[in-house]
């Protein structure tokens, strides 16, 4: 009775690990996002210097999200360099409401609003864009050697299954 008991806790703590392990290598996904820039303030001169700064450190962006920029009122959205951004540099080009924004590759993007002092009230965004986080099983295991034996999905069967009845070889 003792005997068949540890068979079976053994076989739980072999499944166990089995699981574990093989749950370890399993994709981490992230998929693509929608965000309001701003959330319910929108994209509008916001009531602090660093609102749009604070939104975005609360967030992970991703290659393929995308970013809706919405306004009503006097506002618009220009893309431009960091530099141009610190500064809040006037620049020609920009785009009026509403704005759907997604962007090509990863790296750091910056938008201001180019309507009178708004951007030095506050009124821009920088975004670091990262390549998405994930990894398939077969990726994952793309360079690793062979698992052993003992990480076989038939280890549970060939440790845990009853004794069978040996055949015998005649000579």
């Amino acid at each position: 009775m003792g005997s068949r008991m540890n068979m079976i806790i053994g076989c739980l703590i072999v499944v166990v690990t089995l699981v574990h392990i093989n749950g370890a290598s399993a994709a981490t996904v992230t998929s693509a996002g929608d965000y309001k820039v701003g959330d319910s303030l929108g994209w509008d001169v916001p009531p602090n210097t660093s609102y749009y700064a604070d939104w975005a450190s609360t967030q992970t962006f991703f290659l393929g999200d995308k970013f809706f920029f919405n306004w009503t009122g006097t506002h618009n959205l220009a893309e431009v360099s960091k530099a141009d951004y610190d500064n809040c540099t006037k620049v020609s080009s920009y785009i009026g409401s509403p704005v759907t924004y997604t962007p090509q590759s990863t790296g750091s993007y910056y938008f201001i609003c180019t309507v009178n002092d708004h951007c030095e009230r506050g009124q821009k965004l920088a975004l670091t864009i990262s390549a998405p986080n994930f990894t398939t099983v077969s990726e994952s295991r793309q360079n690793r050697p062979s698992p052993p034996l003992h990480r076989s999905p038939l280890v549970p069967y060939l440790l845990c299954s009853p004794p069978q009845p040996s055949l015998s070889r005649l000579t």
